[in-house]
């Protein structure tokens, strides 16, 4: 076996195991309420540290467009709109900070 195939086969295995473990594990016990509130927000945490860079690296000349487009769909997040509404609003905070410079 070469050494790239092995290579691969350990990362396939590596990657594999975390996928399937909670499957079996779920289903015979619930974790406590603290583990559960935790759980719930790693989607939230990962989004945050995924989108935020991109909104300050936005207009590395201008970084006020992307911190403006990233407050307007945060508040139509807050007002529970719907993403694509949410994501016009941020454009359209984009342009008008763009166009007031």
């Amino acid at each position: 076996m070469s050494t790239e195939l092995a290579l691969v086969l350990g990362m396939a295995a590596v990657t594999v195991v975390p996928r399937i473990l909670p499957a079996f594990v779920a289903g015979r016990r619930t974790p406590p309420r603290r583990v559960r509130q935790w759980l719930d927000a790693v989607p939230y945490a990962a989004l945050g540290a995924l989108i935020f860079p991109g909104v300050i690296a936005a207009d590395p000349a201008r970084w006020t467009t992307g911190v403006a487009a990233g407050l307007a769909a945060l508040v139509a997040a807050l007002l529970r709109a719907p993403v694509f509404v949410a994501g016009l609003a941020s454009v359209a905070a984009a342009v008008a900070v763009r166009l007031t410079q």
